[in-house]
């Protein structure tokens, strides 16, 4: 909850240790239509504004990136995760390892963003800070789309099966959120859709655009 005091001093280093670990297994994971059906539209969305490159925060094993690519963008990412990085360079994204609080990139290089379950690992302390550092490499107009799985206000560290190496998740409320968003740009969307297992969370989705001036 906001307030709640939640050690996260090796947020990073944990992150990135499991996405190493959990990378083969992320790579086989199915398609999410509901993810598709926005990844879609944002490709619109960039066509219809001239929009050919965008950066992705949180690349991963590639599920995103390479679509994008194969719809004509041209597409640069980060990722904490070393093994991340490794296999989309070898799907031919052009893809960096580095935090998002210290993008290695200048300011306005990308006329658009996406960043699909990267926020959520996030503390409430640190999340101006990570929107201001993505806002910065973005030129004035651009859309950002960004995707948290959210609905309560809570932090903690969470283990998955397997894998020792804990990851620290904040989640949001709707209003919240909504709230955080609006300090960046204006909202121009947010959806929300279920997880096919039963459980307390939703998925967040919003593109914010960056104020033109």
């Amino acid at each position: 909850m906001p307030g709640t005091t939640v050690t996260t001093d090796n947020l990073e280093a944990e992150l990135a240790e499991f996405y190493d670990q959990q990378a083969p297994i992320r790579a086989e994971f199915g398609a999410d239509p509901e993810r598709e059906a926005r990844r879609t539209a944002f490709v619109e969305l960039l066509r219809s504004e001239d929009r050919t490159a965008v950066i992705e925060i949180g690349a991963g094993t590639g599920r995103d990136a390479i679509p994008f690519r194969d719809d004509g963008l041209v597409v640069s990412g980060i990722d904490l995760s070393a093994e991340n990085v490794r296999r989309c360079v070898d799907a031919g994204i052009d893809c960096r390892q580095a935090s998002l609080f210290d993008l290695p990139f200048d300011d306005g290089a990308f006329p658009a963003a996406w960043s699909m379950s990267t926020l959520l690992h996030v503390p409430d302390t640190r999340i101006n800070e990570a929107l201001t550092e993505v806002m910065r490499v973005l030129v004035p107009g651009a859309p950002i789309a960004i995707g948290v799985w959210g609905g309560i206000d809570s932090e903690q560290h969470r283990l998955y099966r397997g894998i020792e190496t804990p990851r620290f998740f904040s989640s949001r409320s709707d209003q919240r959120w909504r709230a955080i968003l609006e300090r960046y740009g204006t909202l121009e969307r947010f959806d929300t859709w279920e997880d096919p297992t039963p459980g307390e969370l939703h998925y967040q989705y919003a593109v914010v655009r960056k104020p033109a001036v």
